[in-house]
């Protein structure tokens, strides 16, 4: 199955780099993360469309694929989601993201000037990382420290072997906002993760530093690619550094319990 849309290829891109497992069935792909089973979107299955008439089928499937899974979770290779009906997949939730590029990246109107943004390098940075991604999504579904330091490893480990960087802006030596920058393809950079402390939003810190990692980023990188929920606030943020919104990201989630 050849993945049409840009946003889930630099996801499969990112999760083989991380040692998920991608198996092609032909009209669908089977993704798994062993490592991660309760990573929602790191064990899903990425179908190529979705007929009328066959979204009960799509949720058996996934059922026999992982039958010990809490969550159900189908991507939609659809780039354009205009034509999907959301009751094929009854029970489920559609979540349905912006994807953004940018073939650079300038100066938000307003940068933060009081940080340090710089690299994230060492036990001590890594640590506030995980300290920073727990208050960013504590009381939240996935906000849960396993999980959290599962995610951690991956993405130290993604950064530590050449695939990208960690970047995080400080305040008087502490983390307060963070976020990846991959290499994941020839010519592609995708963010991942783009987090502020509650406490400090809305000084800039964000913007300014989405600007300084893709500022310096390989001169072979064309397009900078985000994904991002077209509801949210900080989706003003990445436009004002100069992204825009090319396509759509479709995807049906079950969470655990419901």
């Amino acid at each position: 199955m050849e993945v049409r849309s840009l946003g889930y290829r630099t996801d499969l891109a990112i999760l083989e780099l991380e040692g998920s497992q991608v198996t092609d069935r032909g009209d669908h792909l089977v993704i798994r993360t062993p490592g991660n089973p309760d990573y929602w979107w790191g064990n899903f299955l990425l179908l190529s469309d979705l007929e009328r008439g066959s979204g009960g089928g799509w949720m058996a499937r996934f059922a026999a694929e992982f039958p010990d899974a809490q969550h159900m979770a189908l991507g939609l290779d659809e780039a354009d989601a205009d034509g999907v009906d959301p009751a094929e997949l009854a029970g489920m939730t559609m979540a349905r993201n912006a994807v953004m590029t940018a073939t650079s990246v300038h100066t938000p109107p307003h940068p933060n000037t009081e940080a340090v943004f710089r690299r994230l390098e060492g036990d001590a940075d890594w640590q506030q990382s995980f300290e920073l991604a727990g208050a960013v999504h504590a009381g939240e579904p996935g906000g849960d420290a396993g999980f959290l330091a599962a995610r951690l490893a991956a993405k130290r480990a993604l950064a530590e072997a050449g695939h990208g960087q960690w970047f995080g802006a400080f305040l008087d030596g502490t983390l307060v906002s963070q976020l990846g920058l991959i290499t994941s393809q020839t010519a592609l950079a995708r963010y991942q993760s783009v987090q502020t402390h509650p406490a400090v939003r809305r000084r800039g810190l964000a913007g300014t530093l989405v600007w300084h990692a893709g500022a310096i980023t390989p001169v072979d990188t064309r397009t900078l690619v985000m994904v991002a929920d077209p509801g949210d606030a900080a989706i003003r943020v990445y436009r004002s550094v100069g992204f825009t919104v090319t396509e759509s990201q479709v995807g049906f989630i079950r969470q655990p319990g419901r």
